[in-house]
């Protein structure tokens, strides 16, 4: 073959693959999502079902002090109604963790909330607000959540410890302690060159317990 079928060849498969890249060949399958890049005739994705999200309770973050149970019920059900709410709290002291979870009735409410409220800014906090899907809710997240938090009496809790009754050693050991800081505040005065008698501690001596020996 000379140069002339060569080119007649080259032109003839040119032409072959722009009718192939053509408009009107392209309209005729209107549901083709790409053209492959090696030639040949439009390709269409599988079809993928779009899943509706069922999700309708909420991680909020972030959650500013003083914003509490009350608070975030009375700003969230502006949206829909609440089904459950949550705040984390420490088991301790009551005080709050700064996140919690919302469980609206509507998934479609739910979404709304999340994509409103995300980085919103509350008291110089933005809140992270995402949707939980239900397989990775927790099963004991709302474990509790119809107790609502009572502050502890930590006066009472403190009176009780001091007042409870000790033993010989626990005593030695406690008055041990007060003696040795004692001390050191002695020595702080007596430094700063005060003339200063500190009385004694009453009850720091305390007898041990008579043993008594019986004989036959």
């Amino acid at each position: 073959m000379g140069a002339k079928g060569r080119k007649k060849s080259i032109t003839k498969k040119l032409k072959k693959g722009a009718s192939e890249f053509s408009p009107s060949s392209v309209s005729k399958d209107k549901a083709a999502d790409f053209l492959p890049l090696e030639g040949g005739p439009a390709r269409k994705l599988p079809d993928t079902e779009v899943r509706e999200s069922k999700a309708t309770i909420l991680y909020i973050g972030r959650i500013p002090h003083g914003f509490y149970e009350n608070e975030m019920e009375g700003f969230f059900k502006q949206f829909g109604t609440i089904k459950r709410l949550r705040l984390a709290r420490n088991k301790k002291t009551g005080k709050s963790k700064h996140f919690g979870f919302i469980e609206f009735e509507s998934p479609e409410v739910a979404k709304v909330v999340a994509d409103t409220m995300h980085n919103y800014l509350l008291f110089e906090h933005l809140l992270q607000v995402r949707l939980i899907p239900p397989e990775h809710v927790h099963p004991r997240l709302w474990k509790g959540v119809n107790r609502w938090y009572k502050p502890l009496d930590w006066v009472k809790i403190e009176r009780k410890r001091q007042d409870k009754e000790r033993t010989l050693v626990e005593h030695n050991k406690l008055v041990g302690e007060i003696l040795k800081r004692d001390k050191k505040r002695q020595k702080r005065i007596e430094a700063a060159g005060i003339d200063y008698e500190c009385p004694e501690m009453v009850g720091a001596i305390q007898a041990a317990p008579k043993k008594i020996r019986f004989t036959d």
